[in-house]
């Protein structure tokens, strides 16, 4: 079975799976003889002395469990890609500025293929920002945030949503009675990624409820309205 076959029937990117077979599945972790470990960037929050924007991170955060893929380089070097859609432009530059805030020295890419974009950066030192990262899908393996990751989901849960609905969400119109009401969906494969989106919603205030084993809907309407606050229509 070719990598085409597998993306077609998987939902996974094709590059995706791609860059699995290439490297074996292979998770490359902190070892002794990790050069990242031997040298430190200075410019990483997590093992130099970077400054971390916890609101730009909750929302890469959520992009990066939705849509997001972290791939080794040569040399030690780690590539970040998500995969948006060409139709929302302004999704696309947020996810570029929530790039950039990670590392102001880093050079933020965008490669356009059809009907979407990868927004993509080089940097060792992303498996420090994403300890989530590992080998094979996200929906088959634990995804668990760190204790750091939970203070800060915890303290903006609205940039997490904004985030994760961004990546793995949509905002549509429920028909009830022959009128309209709007809803937010939210699917995802990984039960502990659907977890987190609940949890995140519960932090918010706003009230959930699973419409099947992998979507989350959040519909009264006073939730929706304040899911509008933070998410905003796609553009």
């Amino acid at each position: 079975m070719n990598d085409c076959e597998i993306a077609r029937r998987t939902g996974i990117p094709r590059r995706t799976v791609r860059d699995w077979r290439r490297h074996g599945g292979q998770h490359h972790g902190f070892g002794k003889n990790d050069d990242r470990t031997k040298q430190p960037d200075p410019h990483c929050p997590i093992c130099g002395n970077g400054n971390l924007d916890p609101g730009w991170y909750a929302y890469l955060l959520g992009m990066y469990l939705g849509d997001g893929c972290l791939s080794e380089r040569p040399r030690g070097v780690f590539q970040l890609r998500i995969t948006l859609d060409l139709r929302y432009p302004g999704i696309i530059d947020d996810c570029t500025s929530a790039m950039t805030a990670m590392n102001h020295t880093m050079k933020v890419g965008r490669v356009k293929r059809t009907g979407c974009t990868d927004v993509n950066a080089y940097w060792k030192q992303w498996p420090c920002l994403f300890p989530q990262h590992g080998p094979g899908p996200k929906h088959l393996r634990t995804i668990v945030l760190a204790p750091w990751h939970q203070e800060i989901a915890d303290a903006y849960p609205g940039r997490l949503l904004r985030g994760l609905i961004h990546s793995d969400g949509c905002r549509g119109m429920n028909r009830v009675k022959g009128k309209d009401y709007p809803r937010y969906f939210f699917t995802n494969y990984s039960p502990d990624i659907r977890a987190i989106f609940c949890e995140a919603c519960g932090k918010y205030g706003v009230a959930w409820r699973p419409t099947n084993w992998k979507t989350i809907s959040v519909a009264r309407r006073p939730d929706v309205a304040k899911l509008d606050l933070i998410v905003g229509p796609k553009c």
